[in-house]
């Protein structure tokens, strides 16, 4: 494609320009209005500028990728409401033989759960879990915060649903799931284990020091706010006992409330029964004796006497009929338990079922929509509160960025810059995809991973058709290979990696700060090595 006049080169380059710059640094102090903002901004300049019609912006919006990415949000976020994620959380601490082998396990349970969740999703529930259970062994958090984000950069590489710049080239390219995932699998394993290796050799030292002897009762307690996190600061409020609920049950039906002892053992989350017993049963005879005081000066009814006695109220809380109200309420535990279970069952039942109609080859897109709205249904309550918690700042973002970069290619651009490269780019020798390995891996750093797809996508895609349709395939894969690695290279390099730090530095009680040089020292020999790796086993 030759370059366009020069005026519309000139004003699509600036439309571009601005979105990248908002893009990449989302708080400049010019125009800190933030990606989203921005991306909006730089498709109205393409509008405005006449680079596009407004009839070609709205056809370059690509609503399936749109109803993938929304789908794909309301299962994770339905997955998350029952406990998945809590699961692979407790997961991180049981039985752990210390920090190598919690490093190990970060590295897996991320890069799993980032394949069938979405990285950013695994990023963000998972990141507090991490800073709790390094708090708990007494170790830094930096080399587990690593694992967490480049494990799950890694890890998204081998699914279409992994991460934004998967869901773009399955659409694109029309690779189904079971192909895509057999394709970019063994590079994703392998990466998976070498990612963890370099993570260890880097920081032998740190995870090799003994921590403390602690309080076996500090540790249980530790152990229960990592389990008990339910992805929000708070933890969860810890159920009373039973003996404490018959206690309150006692106090709200007899005129005993006043009583200061009472009130005390009120106050206290676990009284024994014995407890119990002998307060309730000095105070019963406090107010009996005053009872009996009374009838020798008084002259009342003993009608109203024995309506007014409190032991024969407490005589009356303690008949059968407090039995069976206890077994109702025991009875009404276990219907509510049962509930729980059947549901999550079915959230599970459902996403599975997700999974597989995409490996049989049915569209993604309506397969994701389809399961989301099924998981809608079958909760049988509003929805809005489940469907207010969708990033719909992604799905504008995502308008705005198909706009901005359709008017981007309608300059010329690329396509100049790409029929340049072509020839030292082809995919069926070992120096082609070396090369379209490296401009991609820069790109993807320079312009972000995503844009990168929507730039060079189609025509890596139709240099290598011209070779052979396998040819085709391998060249979409690499191009999803590579570009999600890429992430791994800075701190800026993905969202996963700002997600975690961010996460990392807001957590309460346990905030710390990833630096960009910190990342840097591990993310660029990782990138490499692991790329490297990876391109030699996709298929």
């Amino acid at each position: 494609m030759a370059l366009a006049p020069i005026p519309k080169v000139i004003l699509g380059s600036t439309a571009f320009a601005i979105f990248w710059v908002l893009a990449v640094f989302p708080a400049v102090p010019f125009l800190p209005i933030g990606r989203t903002a921005g991306s909006l901004l730089g498709a109205m300049l393409m509008v405005i500028f006449r680079v596009l019609t407004p009839d070609q912006a709205y056809a370059a919006i690509d609503l399936p990728i749109l109803g993938l990415l929304f789908g794909t949000m309301v299962v994770s976020i339905y997955l998350e409401r029952a406990d998945m994620f809590k699961y692979l959380g407790k997961l991180l601490s049981w039985k752990s033989q210390g920090a190598k082998d919690l490093l190990c396990r970060i590295c897996l349970i991320s890069a799993v759960s980032s394949a069938l969740f979405t990285n950013d999703t695994s990023c963000v529930v998972l990141t507090e879990f991490i800073l709790k259970i390094a708090r708990q062994h007494n170790l830094p958090p930096h080399p587990f915060l690593l694992a967490l984000a480049s494990s799950a950069n890694i890890g998204s590489s081998a699914t279409p649903i992994g991460n934004p710049q998967n869901l773009v080239i399955a659409v694109q390219s029309k690779i189904s799931f079971g192909k895509f995932l057999t394709g970019i699998l063994p590079a994703m394993l392998v990466g998976v284990v070498v990612n963890a290796l370099i993570l260890i050799a880097m920081y032998w030292r740190i995870l090799s020091i003994h921590k403390d002897v602690e309080d076996p009762v500090a540790e249980v307690e530790a152990t229960e706010e990592v389990n008990s996190h339910q992805f929000s600061p708070a933890t969860m409020s810890h159920v009373t006992s039973s003996n404490s609920q018959e206690l309150n049950g006692y106090l709200e039906t007899s005129s005993l409330q006043n009583s200061p002892l009472v009130h005390n053992l009120r106050n206290r989350s676990t009284p024994t029964d014995n407890e119990i017993h002998k307060v309730l049963g000095g105070t019963l005879d406090s107010t009996r004796n005053s009872n009996a005081s009374m009838e020798g000066t008084n002259d009342v009814p003993s009608q109203i006497k024995e309506e007014t006695n409190p032991s024969k109220t407490v005589a009356e809380v303690d008949n059968p009929t407090e039995h069976e109200m206890h077994s109702s309420e025991g009875k009404g535990n276990i219907d509510v338990m049962w509930k729980d279970i059947l549901w999550k069952s079915c959230v599970y039942m459902i996403t599975l079922g997700m999974l597989i109609a995409m490996l049989l080859g049915l569209n993604m897109s309506w397969s994701a929509i389809t399961a989301a709205l099924a998981l809608v249904v079958l909760d049988f309550k509003d929805a809005r509160p489940c469907l207010e918690k969708v990033s719909y700042s992604l799905l504008i973002f995502f308008c705005g960025m198909f706009i901005t970069v359709e008017g981007f290619n309608k300059t010329g651009i690329p396509s100049s810059l790409w029929d340049l490269m072509e020839p030292y780019s082809e995919v069926d020798r070992a120096s082609g995809i070396a090369v379209l390995a490296v401009v991609i891996l820069v790109l993807s750093n320079l312009a972000s991973n995503v844009p990168t797809v929507l730039l060079l996508g189609a025509r890596v895609a139709a240099s290598a058709a011209t070779i052979s349709k396998e040819d085709e395939k391998k060249a979409w894969l690499i191009l999803a290979w590579v570009s999600t690695i890429a992430g791994n290279l800075s701190l800026l390099g993905s969202a996963a990696n700002l997600i975690v730090c961010e996460q990392a530095r807001r957590a309460p009680n346990l905030a710390y700060t990833l630096t960009f040089l910190s990342h840097l020292k591990f993310g660029l020999p990782s990138t490499l090595v692991v790329t490297a790796i990876g391109l030699t086993l996709i298929r």
